[in-house]
């Protein structure tokens, strides 16, 4: 059986890691209605990082995944960190003030193009052309996608909008934060752990603030105990591994997956009724994930060729 090469492996790390993470909305959708009330999403939010950071630490301790960090290392983590705290704080804001699809659709959207930028200027690596095309594909489908989803409550849009577009640079600021992490010679289950640790940190306040939100009873508590450990703790390790095998801007495209998946779990276990166009949508994203993704192949065969 032949063996996946690196960035193949990075790439099916990461599709599954957006598969995971396309999961959220179905699992906080269901947790609200079985606990009769809505769950405050940045308590949510702030939960579900502090507890994954509680499970990625001691997970990434006892794998022997933390060694010596220098102090250009530890810049990282903590700017990683506080990238992590921005975007669940801005995602889940945004949501609130633009509504699901709006909010999702900035968020979301403007990640990959944020961190192509912060990729530019810090590793001095410019994305390539199949990079521009599939993430300007991939957007403008996750914008047909939402279009054709249910409207919502749009008020407070302005603000809700820089919001989601702060989501955005969160995204961007902890992907590349643990690109270069890792790259230094980091284990990516550490370089998760270490920059979740610190977002936990930088969240509690919220959480108190925000608290209980609905976490005191039995289906938040679940709700907030898969999130921590399927779509944050799994997902990233995942993440991570991709991180270490693709570049930033490359993994932060390929996690455009997400709202694809999310809608489809819509369809199928929430019961949603998707328009023409929100199909649509859904297959323009899914077809610059496949460009995308071939030419990651591509470039992984041709580079096992070079080595041999």
């Amino acid at each position: 059986m032949a063996r996946l090469t690196p960035g193949v492996a990075g790439l099916s790390a990461v599709l599954a890691a957006a598969a995971l993470f396309g999961t959220t909305g179905t699992a906080q959708a269901l947790g609200s209605s079985s606990a009769g009330v809505d769950l405050d999403p940045l308590a949510v939010g702030s939960a579900r990082i502090a507890l994954a950071g509680l499970v990625l630490v001691p997970l990434a301790w006892l794998r022997g995944g933390f060694g010596a960090t220098s102090s250009a290392g530890v810049r990282r983590v903590l700017i990683g960190g506080v990238g992590v705290a921005v975007y669940q704080v801005g995602f889940f804001s945004g949501v609130q003030m633009a509504g699901v699809a709006a909010g999702t659709m900035i968020a979301l959207g403007s990640g990959p193009a944020f961190t192509g930028v912060l990729q530019s200027l810090v590793d001095r690596t410019r994305p390539g052309p199949v990079w521009f095309a599939s993430t300007t594909l991939a957007v403008a489908g996750m914008m047909l996608l939402v279009t054709g989803s249910d409207p919502d409550d749009a008020s407070h849009m302005v603000f809700g909008a820089l919001a989601a577009l702060s989501a955005g640079v969160g995204y961007a600021i902890y992907t590349v934060a643990g690109s270069r992490i890792i790259a230094s010679g980091t284990r990516p289950d550490a370089a998760m752990a270490q920059m979740f640790a610190v977002g936990a940190v930088v969240l509690l306040p919220v959480l108190v603030l925000r608290w209980p939100g609905g976490l005191d009873s039995a289906p938040g508590l679940a709700v907030v105990l898969y999130l921590a450990l399927i779509p944050t703790v799994v997902a990233y390790l995942l993440f991570g591994i991709g991180l270490s095998a693709l570049p930033p801007a490359t993994v932060a495209t390929l996690t455009l997956a997400e709202p694809v998946v999310a809608a489809l779990l819509g369809i199928v276990v929430l019961g949603e009724s998707p328009t023409v166009l929100a199909g649509i949508g859904m297959a323009v994203v899914a077809s610059a994930l496949i460009l995308l993704a071939v030419d990651v192949r591509r470039q992984s065969q041709r580079s096992t060729l070079s080595d041999n």
